[in-house]
C-alpha cells in the first residue's frame, strides 16, 4: 500500500533531480510551487542570491476572496498575483519549477494564469 508519506518521498526525489538541472539567475529568476493540500504558494527565487523575489499565495491579503485554497480557481489567482508582482519588478522571463509535482490540475492552472499575465516561460 503506498502512504503519502512514500508520495511525498517520491516527489522530493523528482524535484530534486529537476533541481540539479534548473537554476535561477537574476536575470531569468525560478518560478517555484509548492501545493498543499489547502493552499497553494508561488515564488520567485534568484538562486545566485540565495533570495526570494516575489511571493504569492492563496494565504496573501490581496486574495480574501479565495474561499477554498486548495482548487484550481484558487492557483489561477495565486498565478495572476505573482505575475502582477514580477512585472511591477521589472521581470517577465522565469524558469518554470514545477517542485516534481505533475504538470495538470492546479500546477498548470497557476502557470497558465502566470502565461496569460505575461510572464514568458
Amino acid at each position: 500500500m503506498i502512504t503519502k508519506g512514500d508520495k511525498n518521498k517520491a516527489r522530493l526525489k523528482r524535484h530534486l533531480r529537476v533541481r540539479k538541472k534548473l537554476s535561477g539567475t537574476t536575470e531569468r529568476p525560478r518560478l517555484n510551487v509548492f501545493r498543499s493540500s489547502k493552499h497553494m504558494y508561488a515564488q520567485l527565487v534568484d538562486d545566485t542570491k540565495g533570495i526570494t523575489i516575489v511571493a504569492a499565495s492563496t494565504v496573501d491579503k490581496e486574495l480574501t476572496d479565495v474561499k477554498n485554497g486548495g482548487d484550481v480557481a484558487a492557483a489561477e489567482k495565486v498565478g495572476t498575483l505573482i505575475a502582477k508582482r514580477a512585472i511591477e519588478k521589472g521581470i517577465t522571463d522565469v524558469v518554470f519549477d514545477r517542485s516534481g509535482y505533475i504538470y495538470h490540475g492546479r500546477v498548470k492552472a497557476l502557470a497558465d494564469a502566470a502565461r496569460e499575465t505575461g510572464l514568458n516561460f
